[in-house]
């Protein structure tokens, strides 16, 4: 392992911002493996800077002063991939007018990086596993075989076990590669560094169109770390500058914040788990954030109906659209909606004995603001849902099975 401090100039030179265990650990391996000729396949999600490593293999590496080609072989097509990679001779298919070298041919003594490597076809997959075990390669429309002295590094975010079974991918080629793996951390696994990487990238814009920094609360910060980020990076990155660029006032609170991450990831996983602490009960502020999520979904849902009764005049339509947005929001489960009639938008609309063509009456809709109250309405729902098994409401809910223990007995719902 690579120290501390060889590991915060690797850091500084290729402006990396973290300082995760996993991160650090993934850099460590990058600049032990650099002096060597040995494949490296990276693996990761997307959008997790898997990028970066090759250039420092590269750069940490006698190879620094070669070619360094980055591929990406998920955006070329599959007729001109190996066209790409190996080369043609002159009329080897329609419209190849003249001798073209490849990108293996034109790295000889530098460094390939092969973006998405899982997507090659199959064909593509034999020449390639020949020029890592001979370093000789033939041109397209050529019998005549070339040596090349090139280091491959590749990447992939597919999970190449199954890719491998489904023949996708061929498992010698798959073992050659990955001599030495290097495993990218997801941002939701980096906690530590979400906020990190915010200040970054809202000081680039600030200075890029000289305005000034966002600056997060407590609460913020706290959700910022909580998100699952299932575009890791990328998607930090993006949300960060469509903020700095909308937001007019420079404070961001938790509510502010909520505005602009996507409501269905936010939805299918609301909190990340240190897993420092994976034994310990979750705080209760977990379960607050999913209650003000949910209050702020009914509220969207209800400010739909409201515009749609300013438009009309007073009336809903009757159709499957009003009756389907009715029941969401005065319903929360299957089983309370089953017998509803197919007018049940007018049913709402309009008052008993009223007709659509009579006058436009007041609708006042009364809502309990008391988080307690709507905290405890989400559980006793829960555990209708499921039946009493707290295991699953503990985890519909997003909270432990510990703390919807203690919940349960605070509010009198056993």
């Amino acid at each position: 392992m690579k120290n501390e401090v060889e590991i915060q100039s690797i850091k500084q030179r290729f402006g990396i911002i973290g300082s995760s265990p996993l991160l650090n650990r993934a850099m460590s391996v990058a600049a032990q493996v650099a002096p060597t000729d040995i494949s490296v396949l990276i693996s990761g999600e997307s959008g997790t800077g898997k990028e970066v490593m090759p250039k420092i293999i590269h750069q940490l590496s006698s190879r620094k002063h070669g070619e360094y080609i980055a591929v990406n072989c998920g955006a070329i097509p599959e007729g001109t991939i190996d066209s790409e990679l190996f080369g043609h001779e002159k009329g080897a298919f329609t419209g190849a007018q003249g001798t073209r070298l490849g990108y293996f041919e034109v790295a000889n003594g530098g460094t390939i990086f092969l973006d998405e490597v899982a997507d090659l076809p199959i064909q593509t997959q034999v020449r390639l596993l020949r020029v890592l075990e001979t370093g000789e390669f033939i041109r397209v429309g050529s019998s005549k075989v070339i040596k090349t002295d090139v280091r491959v590094v590749a990447a992939t975010n597919v999970k190449m076990a199954e890719a491998i079974q489904r023949g996708k991918f061929r498992e010698d080629l798959y073992y050659r590669l990955n001599q030495v793996p290097i495993a990218m951390p997801s941002l939701r696994e980096r906690p530590e560094d979400v906020h990190l990487l915010f200040r970054k990238f809202t000081t680039d814009v600030g200075e890029k169109y000289r305005i000034p920094i966002l600056e997060l609360d407590a609460d913020a910060v706290e959700l910022l770390k909580r998100y699952s980020w299932p575009g890791n990076i990328r998607q930090l990155k993006n949300i960060t500058e469509q903020m700095s660029i909308v937001l007019q006032d420079r404070k961001v609170d938790a509510e502010t914040l909520l505005d602009f991450l996507p409501r269905e990831e936010f939805n299918r996983t609301p909190m990340v788990v240190n897993k420092k602490s994976s034994s310990d009960d979750f705080s209760e502020r977990d379960l607050l954030y999913k209650v003000l999520f949910d209050m702020k979904n009914d509220l969207n849902d209800v400010k739909k109906l409201v515009l749609q009764l300013i438009r009309s005049g007073g009336s809903l339509e009757s159709n499957e659209n009003t009756a389907a947005l009715m029941k969401k929001v005065f319903t929360d489960s299957d089983d309370d909606q089953e017998g509803w009639p197919e007018d049940a938008g007018l049913l709402y609309a309009l008052p008993p004995g009223k007709s659509r063509s009579e006058e436009p009456h007041e609708i006042h809709v009364e809502e309990s603001l008391s988080l307690q109250d709507t905290e405890k309405e989400l559980i006793r729902k829960a555990l209708i849902k499921h039946k009493n098994k707290r295991k699953y409401a503990a985890k519909e809910l997003g909270i432990s099975e510990r703390t919807l223990y203690r919940k349960i007995k605070e509010y009198n719902l056993t």
